[in-house]
């Protein structure tokens, strides 16, 4: 067992696209959804994803800012092991254009039809607190 850095994480993490974003539901339940990150991988803790105001994900996060991020990997180098990211942290919403543009991306379009002025647009920032990872003899915990 060896302990990662938040860099050595991040690189790992490279090609890892997409999360399941988990929140609590009304009922107390968990809901989890695939969320892609764009691309925006450069890991430092903070994940950043954009939806509709009025969806679901969104009242939830309203509720409690308490939500999970959970990433797989496929197959690593060389046919090894996958890598298993499971990220505890603290959602916050924004719907500022400057921050939109820090993280958007021209694929975002295909959803959002009118780019970052698409109506009811806001970005998800999950601010990590606990990450968990597996990758085959390693794993570990980085707190921040």
């Amino acid at each position: 067992m060896s302990e990662l850095s938040l860099s050595d994480l991040s690189k790992k993490m490279a090609k890892l696209d997409f999360a399941m974003l988990i929140t609590q539901s009304a009922d107390g339940g968990q809901t989890a959804r695939p969320m892609s990150n764009n691309g925006d991988v450069d890991y430092d803790g903070d994940s950043y994803f954009f939806a509709y105001e009025q969806s679901r994900k969104i009242g939830e996060i309203r509720a409690n800012s308490r939500v999970g991020l959970s990433y797989t990997g496929a197959v690593g180098m060389l046919g090894g092991p996958p890598l298993f990211v499971a990220v505890e942290g603290v959602a916050s919403l924004s719907t500022d254009k400057a921050t939109f543009a820090d993280h958007w991306t021209k694929d975002l379009d295909r959803y959002f039809p009118q780019g970052m002025d698409t109506p009811g647009t806001v970005m998800i920032r999950v601010s990590a607190k606990t990450i968990r990872y597996w990758d085959g003899s390693d794993e570990g915990q980085i707190t921040l």
